[in-house]
């Protein structure tokens, strides 16, 4: 098996991770993000048409009719149609546009028919308490993650993880700050996702490097560290693969309801793959992790010849 020096490019690699949190964390500072209807409050409104919908025609009829800022998409199949009113407007006004687009649609398909699906309100105070459950929620995953990898790794592992995860959510945050999409609960879940699929990934690149520490015994740290990376290679763009080709299926065909939820998980997963290499792994040597570390302890009457791997 020829080993990669994945350890020899670990500066280059924490240069570029160094650029990528810049960049994420200015964008977070000055353009936040474009947090979505559930957490800013505001109408949701689901409509079926009896034929296909022309979305253009929905749009310019919002507008004209004084509902401007709304956001148009359809799901499902060309006649359902999702519709979101900005905070400011009513429940009463969403019912009111549903009678628009009726009489709006029945002027160029006499016998068609706008049923109404689904209306929901969120009042901006409902939307502020979201975002801080769900900013709570993240936090708290990310802390009971730093227990249970504290409690089955060695304290620079652990450290390791930790910096891998906060790296992925960070990068993560920052990409949906600068492209500008809108961050609502689905993605909140997917990054919740992505902080479990993260952290599987690294255990079992850690799982691997713990071994070999005891069982190679005269290697360098980072030359064991590109053993177990190159002996997990195969297994870690195998998994990360077909999860991508299904999450990529997801945000092609799956529509607009979980198109964000799919991107989510599309740059989480490429940047957990990446991060439990670079990120995790480089952390634990820069931190000068040694096959002293990781050693049995020696029981008592024991031979610490026969302890030894």
């Amino acid at each position: 098996m020829k080993v990669i020096n994945f350890m020899g490019q670990r500066k280059l690699a924490m240069c570029f991770s160094l650029l990528l949190l810049i960049v994420s964390i200015g964008s977070l500072a000055t353009r936040q993000l474009n947090w979505g209807l559930d957490f800013t409050g505001g109408t949701l409104i689901e409509v079926h048409y009896s034929a296909s919908a022309d979305m253009n025609a929905i749009r310019n009829t919002l507008e004209t009719t004084g509902f401007s800022g709304a956001t148009v998409v359809s799901f499902g199949s060309d006649q359902d149609v999702m519709i979101r009113l900005p905070q400011g407007f009513s429940d009463k006004q969403g019912l009111e546009l549903l009678g628009i687009l009726q009489s709006e649609f029945s002027a160029t398909d006499p016998g068609g028919t706008v049923e109404l699906r689904r209306s929901e309100f969120v009042g901006p105070q409902v939307g502020d308490e979201l975002r801080e459950q769900g900013g709570l929620a993240m936090l708290l995953a990310l802390g009971l993650v730093t227990l249970y990898v504290a409690f089955r790794f060695q304290l620079k592992f652990a450290l390791g993880s930790v910096a891998a995860l906060a790296h992925d959510v960070i990068i993560t945050l920052g990409f949906f700050s600068v492209v500008g999409m809108e961050f609502d609960l689905t993605v909140l879940a997917a990054l919740m996702a992505v902080i479990g699929y993260s952290l599987n990934d690294t255990i079992v690149v850690f799982d691997r490097i713990r071994e070999n520490f005891r069982k190679i015994r005269r290697a360098e740290p980072s030359e064991v560290l590109n053993i177990s990376i190159t002996e997990t290679l195969d297994r870690t763009l195998v998994t990360s693969g077909t999860t991508l080709l299904v999450v990529l299926a997801l945000a092609l065909f799956g529509g607009e309801m979980i198109f964000g939820f799919a991107i989510t998980l599309i740059v989480g997963i490429t940047i957990g793959t990446y991060s439990s290499i670079y990120v995790a792994s480089a952390a634990a040597l820069v931190m000068g992790v040694t096959k002293e570390d990781l050693m049995l302890p020696v029981k008592e009457g024991a031979e610490q010849d026969d302890l030894t791997p």
